[in-house]
């Protein structure tokens, strides 16, 4: 009996492994350039970045499920040791105050700073956990070799998940609460502490362990590429565009496509990618005025009361010596934003007047701009840290100003204005010139 033939648009796939494939070329379009190139064969260590760019494309790890889920399990540990134990304690003048974790953000709720308090649960506890737990769930069906339900879903989420996760800026805004109020009182550093100090770590072990193009071909195999597509020229050219979340290769034409492997969105171009960028780049820049004019933090020491705004705080660190915290507030909480707004502004005029050498130094401004700008959110964990902790009545207080909330909105303002920008506009204004290298560069990861 003649086997029935498939039909013409079920996708082939193949599901050895990537590191064994050999019978055909794996294409991937660069998300930064557009650059469609074929990826080389990987051995553990080892990445394949862009010959355009130098856009990462994939890297590959030894035991990529082994070694993520072991990490993300011990991160889990660390969590729930951090949030079942006192975090931090001081004392001045017999008068003390001992906090947990989750009193960084519920003391904020006191003071009618709800937004600031989940925006700051959420980004050291519940997101963090919320992306472990799903490795572990991901990990174990690969393990399993029967992935579990929704597998492809919580995938599909992890990357998303990624920029939001701030445990490690979270510890450096402890760092320099302690530091600032060591010289007046007491400080003792609870276990928690240090438990969270270990998830912090950890965490980044983990989102770093996550090899997502092995995941995704253990989970859905590989489609082969659209019929024709061509390496040594840029994906829109030819109708096509790889995938931001599994990096597949789809056939695009309409805009409204989803990719056929893992679902999300497809689109040749983020839609409206520079009016939005603007919208978001003017309301942060109005948000930066109030975040600047009014206090972050109010203090109350034997009975008086002294607001500080960020550039005072600043200035108030000079004077106690703080020369090194003074400097990483004033990097975080001003030069930060205000080159994040400069540097994204500069990028958004300069879209129609690129060529590749100027290409190339812009997109990697691109990447410094949404590599630092997550670490301004130091100093609203300086301030929910301090009002948790100083609470020792009119012998020393610390409350929450309006500013807070104000910088909160700039920060995440800015994290979304340098998401809405697609960086492959940069790379649209200049016709490509043909590169020697159609096979994306092996090199050692570094680390």
């Amino acid at each position: 009996m003649k086997r029935p033939s498939l039909p013409v648009n079920t996708p082939q796939v193949d599901c050895s492994p990537p590191e064994t494939r050999t019978q055909r070329r794996r294409l991937r379009a660069c998300h930064e350039c557009d650059w469609v190139s074929a990826l080389p064969p990987l051995n553990s260590g080892e990445k394949a970045t862009c010959p355009r760019c130098s856009h990462v494309l994939v890297k590959r790890h030894r035991y990529p499920a082994q070694r993520s889920m072991a990490l993300a399990l011990a991160s889990l540990v660390a969590l729930i040791v951090a949030v079942s134990f006192p975090f931090v304690s001081f004392s001045v003048s017999g008068v003390g105050n001992r906090i947990d974790l989750s009193q960084t953000a519920t003391t904020l709720i006191a003071f009618h700073q709800p937004v600031v308090a989940i925006a700051v649960m959420m980004t050291i506890v519940v997101l963090p956990a919320v992306y472990l737990v799903s490795v572990v769930w991901l990990q174990f069906g690969l393990l399993q070799s029967r992935p579990m339900p929704f597998s492809r879903d919580i995938a599909r989420s992890l990357a998303h998940l990624t920029p939001w996760m701030m445990a490690d800026v979270f510890i450096i805004g402890a760092l320099v609460s302690l530091i600032k109020v060591a010289g007046m009182a007491q400080i003792e550093l609870g276990i928690s502490f240090w438990a969270f100090c270990l998830f912090a770590i950890l965490l980044l072990m983990t989102v770093q362990s996550i090899d997502a193009d092995w995941m995704w071909f253990s989970l859905e195999g590989e489609p082969l590429a659209p019929e024709g597509t061509l390496t040594g020229t840029t994906a829109a050219s030819q109708h096509v565009t790889g995938c931001p979340t599994c990096g597949l290769i789809n056939r695009i034409q309409h805009g409204k496509e989803r990719c056929v492997r893992c679902h999300e969105k497809l689109h040749k171009r983020l839609p409206h990618s520079l009016q939005r960028t603007w919208a978001l780049l003017f309301a942060a820049s109005i948000m930066y005025i109030p975040a600047n004019l009014y206090p972050i933090m109010t203090t109350t020491s034997l009975g008086s009361s002294a607001p500080s705004t960020i550039v005072g705080g600043v200035v108030q660190l000079i004077q106690m010596g703080s020369w090194p915290v003074a400097a990483v507030i004033f990097i975080a909480s001003v030069i930060v934003p205000v080159g994040k707004l400069v540097a994204l502004a500069w990028l958004c005029l300069m879209i129609k007047r690129s060529n590749e050498l100027n290409a190339q130094s812009r997109t990697r401004l691109y990447r410094l701009t949404e590599f630092i700008g997550r670490w301004s959110m130091v100093d609203v964990f300086v301030v929910a840290i301090l009002v948790a902790l100083i609470r020792a009545g009119s012998l020393m207080s610390i409350t929450p100003g309006p500013a807070a909330l104000a910088f909160g909105a700039v920060v995440v303002l800015t994290m979304l204005a340098a998401m809405t920008f697609d960086p492959r506009l940069i790379w649209d204004t200049h016709t490509p010139r043909p590169l020697r290298r159609k096979a994306a560069t092996k090199e050692p990861v570094d680390g």
